[in-house]
């Protein structure tokens, strides 16, 4: 055996090299990092901003007073326009009766034909109107129905507390991606959220902001009960519940106290240590309006705050130490350090026992004026269907013109239609600069350089290897194929393959026929792309985008990973002009998936293309929240950019105001 292993390798030692695939790699560092490690130098400096303001805001009060001011402000912004109030529409559709309390099981539509489920639990009824608490339910399918869930509202019902637990959407009854007996697309909060998120951003709105619309409305609902007693209200919640909490007490100020759990933490570390969290847990622009997470919690100081934490979760508790001593500044300056604390347990992801004692000691103290330490007995609960609030299981299918956040987005984005035609008939300076915006892109020219790795002749053209810089911009590597000879009436082609310029170079004998029809092509792998591609292990298939991390984190600072491979591309077209004995007005483009939108945003804003080639079909923004299943829709995604235009408008805008020839690659 091992005399036929020998004689085979020394067979294939035989073969003609030309054979083998050439190697196009052409960075020498891990470029997989290169994306990531600028994304996070980007966060830092605005943190860096972010920390100093805050430091002299602790000089004095009314500097604190400024500054939280202008958190409640970015706070808004980054959560952007909420859909005017409509009629509730309450239904009460069950109740469990107990010893000492009820549920209600009732259903609100918190919007026209979009409906929420929850169960309101009361103490026994009595005269005296009673403290209320919304409880924001983490991401566990059961929602409501989870034991620690029920547990916690069980324990304040029995503390004389109204409290109103709320299913967010994709969870419990309320998954928003079902065929057509309700059954899931998918067994996971996070995964469904995740994917509707984009759908949303390209509305300029979020899933948070959804959760958060829903909230208030929840709590409108809780104000028109008699048994609760408006002027003392406060919320919780655990996990993705948590992170509600954070958003729900910036934005809402009639909330009195509030208790996140297993969420709170330093964002910038969160990003450097396990990377971008679920769909549902980014507001866009947060990094860009100078919003770390403990500053949603700043902004509801001096009410009082209880923050909940173990010190061996896997929210970063380092992070949590981080904030607690923030806002401990931010309690002192404003004389009342006693309405802040860390309650920390030796435990890890949740609302477990002593925690629930911990919330509901600190509003008894705060909404009852008693500081005694609440003890929890042995609490039976209900199964999940027993609070179940509809009979079909899911709100969908019980109501029959129920709409989804999908459908919402499309109708909002059908709504502008007219708003992007006219948008699109603008002044071409005012259409640049908006577009400029969206893609968080800067247009100025840097100046460029290229490092030239290898230079070699081979059969019929030149093959060179080059690396293009700039000043604070991520380097990028790009193969050129030359002509022997160039002249006035040389092409330039520019190829962008979303696999990579391995990929798009494999047919060697298409670009040696290029060439000979005197043709200068260039191949590069722009950020995120190819040799740059992010590394798959940092991408958790959940989030059904293979960039999850650098998208989110772009969107985070206010940029796009669109706009950052416009921004590359641009470069590319600046550099190509530098070649004194080629047609440099002449440039046409080859673009494919995640790279078509990069070729015509681009366009917009190069005098030099004159040619775009892209497949036949390919998508629109509009398909994305169509189809919210499909992956990688991050890596097309420009927030609020429906409001101005879709990507075939942009087509056709380009065709007529620009002269753009569009090529059709089938």
């Amino acid at each position: 055996m091992k005399k036929y292993l020998f004689l085979l390798v020394c067979w294939l030692g035989t073969l003609p090299l030309a054979q083998a695939q050439p190697n196009t790699n052409i960075i020498s560092w891990k470029a997989r990092y290169s994306h990531y490690t600028y994304l996070m130098q980007e966060m830092h400096k605005q943190y860096l901003v972010r920390d100093s303001d805050f430091n002299s805001a602790l000089l004095s009060p009314a500097k604190m007073a400024e500054y939280t001011s202008k958190l409640r402000g970015n706070a808004k912004k980054a959560v952007g326009e909420l859909p005017q109030k409509t009629p509730l529409n309450a239904q009460i559709t069950g109740t469990i009766q107990a010893e000492s309390f009820r549920i209600e099981k009732l259903v609100l539509e918190s919007r026209p034909n979009f409906h929420l489920s929850c169960n309101l639990y009361l103490p026994q009824q009595s005269s005296e109107k009673k403290p209320a608490v919304l409880l924001f339910c983490g991401h566990e399918m059961t929602s409501k129905a989870t034991e620690s869930y029920q547990k916690t509202a069980l324990l304040f019902v029995k503390n004389g507390f109204v409290v109103l637990a709320i299913d967010p959407v994709s969870q419990s009854e309320r998954m928003q991606i079902v065929d057509s007996v309700g059954k899931p697309f998918t067994k996971s909060s996070t995964n469904e959220h995740t994917m509707l998120n984009a759908g949303c951003n390209l509305v300029g709105t979020s899933i948070a902001a959804y959760e958060l619309y829903d909230n208030i409305r929840a709590l409108d609902y809780l104000c028109t009960r008699s048994e609760v007693d408006t002027t003392r209200m406060g919320c919780l919640g655990n996990s993705g519940g948590g992170t509600q909490t954070v958003y729900f007490i910036a934005n809402d100020p009639r909330m009195k106290v509030a208790a996140p759990c297993s969420f709170v933490a330093k964002r910038e570390r969160n990003f450097e240590l396990t990377y971008a969290a679920d769909g549902c847990q980014h507001l866009m622009g947060e990094g860009h309006y100078g919003l770390e997470i403990g500053d949603f919690l700043i902004a509801f100081a001096p009410k009082p705050l209880l923050l909940l934490a173990a010190r061996f979760d896997f929210v970063d508790y380092t992070g949590t130490e981080m904030v607690a001593k923030e806002l401990s500044k931010v309690y002192a300056l404003q004389n009342c350090a006693e309405k802040f604390k860390l309650f920390t347990f030796d435990d890890g992801h949740g609302i477990s026992q002593p925690k629930r004692e911990a919330a509901v000691s600190w509003f008894r103290k705060w909404l009852c004026n008693d500081s005694s330490k609440v003890m929890e007995e042995n609490i039976s609960v209900q199964n999940e269907n027993t609070l179940k609030c509809v009979e079909q299981g899911q709100v969908l299918q019980q109501f029959a013109h129920e709409t989804n956040i999908s459908q919402i987005n499309l109708s909002m984005a059908k709504q502008w239609e007219k708003d992007r035609k006219a948008f699109l008939q603008s002044d071409q300076k005012i259409i640049e600069a908006k577009v400029a915006e969206l893609l968080g892109l800067d247009v100025s020219k840097p100046s460029i350089q290229a490092e030239i790795i290898d230079k070699k002749k081979l059969s019929g053209y030149l093959q060179t290897k080059l690396i293009i810089r700039s000043k604070g911009e991520i380097p990028f590597p790009c193969l050129v194929y030359e002509p022997l000879e160039t002249n006035s009436r040389t092409q330039i082609e520019i190829i962008l393959d979303e696999n990579g310029k391995a990929a798009a170079v494999k047919d060697s004998l298409n670009i040696l026929q290029q060439c000979k029809n005197n043709t200068l092509i260039f191949v590069p792998d722009l950020s995120g792309v190819g040799e740059m591609a992010d590394l798959s292990d940092c991408n958790d298939p959940k989030y059904w985008n293979k960039e999850y991390r650098c998208a989110m984190a772009s969107l985070h600072i206010g940029k796009t990973v669109v706009g950052q491979r416009v921004s590359d591309l641009l470069r590319l077209i600046q550099y190509t002009k530098e070649n004194p004995n080629v047609n440099k007005t002449n440039i046409s483009i080859k673009a494919n998936g995640l790279y078509v939108p990069v070729a015509l945003h681009a366009a917009v804003f190069s005098k030099d293309i004159s040619q775009i080639k892209l497949p036949e079909h390919y998508h629109s923004y509009l398909n994305w929240i169509e189809k919210p299943t499909e992956k990688d829709a991050y890596s097309y995604l420009v927030p609020n950019v429906l409001r101005y235009y879709d990507l075939p408008d942009l087509r056709q805008w380009l065709l007529k105001n620009k002269a753009i020839r569009f090529i059709s690659d089938h």
